[in-house]
């Protein structure tokens, strides 16, 4: 009789466990010291697709195929090193084939003693925020530019119709913003994008080699002139050539290159006769050509040649809206290019990003979420894995987060979304991926100003 009694408390007690688990929304399973699973939730069986009664009594891996199992189990190294895993990423298959992005916490689970009776590994579908993310980057990528401020929607609406033109393009704009990506979207929606895109870096090399570069040579033009060289401008024939960093040319080869873009022939070293070339020829540089005019350093008849579509591109710090989707396009890059699987970066890193002016503009945002993410062993870049000039030093007033706060951060990219759709809360709020509701109610928590249009063509 006593023991019918445990039995059915021990019964009621797994009950109100189970109705406990299965109110958390996320996967929870738990397993013995025999690694055979004790408990399985509903939103388990929702992922997994496998049915609480078959679970039980299996062993985890039998039932949780995911691909760490094997070699870098989290719940095996909770039970080895005694320390829980938080927020690891990784995948499983569920039981129809498909793949499923999850997000993956272990802990050690203790008798009223401190004994080790078991485990448990919680785990979250990460497949709508996998979703989500696709839907928002395929809205504000092009090509391979990203971005969502005002000035990068711009010039993704504008790129096509440049594309499609055969004029001469001068990108200016600081080093590290893009500019060799956007010479080579334009080429790549143009209708010479069959034909090769040739990269010059002008700064690169001294006055009588890049000549040579440009245009090429004859064997026995120069002392070194062995044999004949085709000149890059050639070789780009019913291409395109990028001229990077043209603020640096000389004012002799100035004049050469003028003569190329107003009779669209070259004349190698050492030839007798000029080559004609078919070739679209775009302009960056990170310098003011217009101040270099008057300096007399640059020519202002191939400053108007060259100018004849010119883009300005903003530095890192003018478009901090845009900080966010970089960071994610990068931790994807580097995921696929590391085969390493990291979710994300922790509100406090971000913040901290949001925060800081990046005078080497993309360039260095780039290499700053590339050392972050080789010291990073688990699923989240963290404020520690940022380079140590950006870790701010910890006091009891900033609790590690920089000057810019999370609230700072809110505030900034809501109101910038507000300017962009001129007031129209209903497609703030979509690109924001929050409802209108709590739009709201951030707009009356911040105090922000609503631009006077609300995007729908009438005054508020």
């Amino acid at each position: 009789m006593h023991g019918k009694s445990i039995n059915t408390e021990n019964e009621s007690c797994q009950k109100k466990r189970d109705v406990i688990l299965d109110s958390i929304n996320e996967g929870v399973f738990t397993i013995g010291t025999d690694w055979h699973i004790t408990s399985f939730n509903r939103a388990a069986e929702s992922i997994t697709g496998i049915p609480r009664d078959e679970a039980i009594g299996r062993l985890c891996s039998d039932v949780f195929h995911a691909n760490i199992c094997e070699k870098d189990c989290a719940l095996k190294r909770t039970f080895e090193n005694g320390r829980p895993v938080i927020n690891t990423t990784a995948y499983i298959v569920n039981n129809q084939g498909y793949r499923v992005p999850i997000r993956i916490s272990t802990a050690i689970l203790r008798d009223d003693l401190g004994n080790v009776i078991g485990g448990v590994e919680t785990f979250q579908d990460l497949s709508q925020v996998e979703r989500l993310q696709k839907e928002l980057q395929s809205r504000h990528t092009f090509e391979d530019i990203v971005g969502r401020s005002p000035a990068m929607m711009h010039l993704f609406d504008i790129l096509p119709r440049i594309a499609e033109s055969n004029s001469t393009v001068l990108i200016e704009g600081p080093s590290g913003t893009g500019k060799e990506l956007v010479a080579r979207a334009i080429h790549n929606l143009s209708p010479r994008r069959k034909k090769r895109f040739i990269a010059v870096n002008c700064a690169a090399l001294p006055d009588t080699l890049l000549e040579s570069e440009f245009f090429g040579h004859k064997a026995g033009a120069f002392t070194d002139a062995k044999r004949d060289k085709t000149g890059r401008f050639a070789i780009a024939d019913g291409g395109t050539i990028f001229l990077d960093e043209i603020g640096d040319i000389s004012p002799a080869l100035q004049v050469r290159l003028l003569r190329v873009l107003q009779e669209r022939t070259i004349e190698p070293l050492g030839a007798t006769e000029p080559v004609k070339v078919d070739v679209r020829v775009i302009c960056a540089t990170n310098k003011v050509l217009a101040k270099l005019i008057e300096e007399g350093k640059f020519r202002e008849d191939l400053y108007y040649r060259i100018r004849v579509i010119h883009l300005s591109l903003p530095s890192l710090k003018e478009r901090r809206e845009d900080i966010p989707l970089l960071i994610d396009h990068i931790i994807g890059k580097y995921s696929r290019l590391f085969g390493k699987d990291v979710a994300g970066i922790s509100t406090e890193a971000i913040a901290r990003l949001m925060e800081y002016d990046y005078p080497g503009n993309i360039r260095e945002l780039e290499n700053i979420i590339e050392q972050a993410f080789v010291l990073c062993q688990g699923g989240i870049i963290e404020l520690h894995h940022l380079p140590p000039e950006l870790r701010p030093a910890p006091s009891p007033s900033n609790d590690g987060m920089g000057t810019m706060s999370l609230a700072k951060m809110e505030k900034y990219l809501i109101a910038e979304t507000l300017q962009r759709y001129a007031g129209n809360r209903k497609l703030t709020a979509r690109d924001l991926g929050i409802d209108t509701s709590t739009l709201y109610r951030k707009i009356l928590e911040h105090k922000i100003q609503v631009p006077a249009s609300d995007g729908r063509g009438r005054r508020r």
